[in-house]
């Protein structure tokens, strides 16, 4: 069974993939009203669904007339889809920014669900059984690996 934070995030990118602009404006207000939870809620989606590793680039307004306006970003091609990815890797990864990367490849078509598993499953913070900063520096290692390997792959 799908949590409200799923059906909200769900419902947001359906709305902005139907829209047909790439970004919409929304109210917190509003969006919490209409699936009856907490304004927070609707921020704890915001903030961990829509992200710049997910492909996400989110503006907000304060005030009366406030919004939240999220724009989906993509990128022209998979070669420089991944080439921005691996700019954000330069400093490491954490599991986190680890999983939404791989959200973002899934989404735009690089990879499959079930490479997607592998890559999280190798990249897990169960199976680099390091300290940290250690396992964040390996982890971004691997996946940069991976990355470059999928770049080649793609330009063939």
């Amino acid at each position: 069974m799908r949590n409200i934070s799923d059906i909200i995030e769900g419902y947001l990118k359906k709305v902005i993939e139907l829209d047909g602009k790439g970004h919409i404006e929304i109210k917190r207000s509003e969006i919490a009203e209409q699936f009856q939870c907490v304004p927070s809620q609707i921020n704890y989606v915001i903030n961990t669904r829509f992200t710049a590793d997910r492909g996400y680039l989110v503006e907000s307004k304060r005030g009366g007339g406030g919004y939240i306006r999220i724009v989906r970003v993509r990128a022209h091609t998979k070669a420089e889809l991944i080439e921005t990815i691996l700019v954000s890797l330069e400093l490491g990864a954490s599991q986190t920014m680890t999983e939404d990367i791989v959200f973002r490849l899934i989404d735009e078509d690089v990879v499959t669900r079930r490479e997607a598993k592998m890559i999280l499953a190798a990249l897990d913070r169960t199976t680099l059984k390091l300290p940290l900063p250690h396992r964040d520096e390996v982890r971004s290692r691997i996946m940069q690996a991976m990355l470059l390997t999928l770049k080649y792959e793609q330009l063939k």
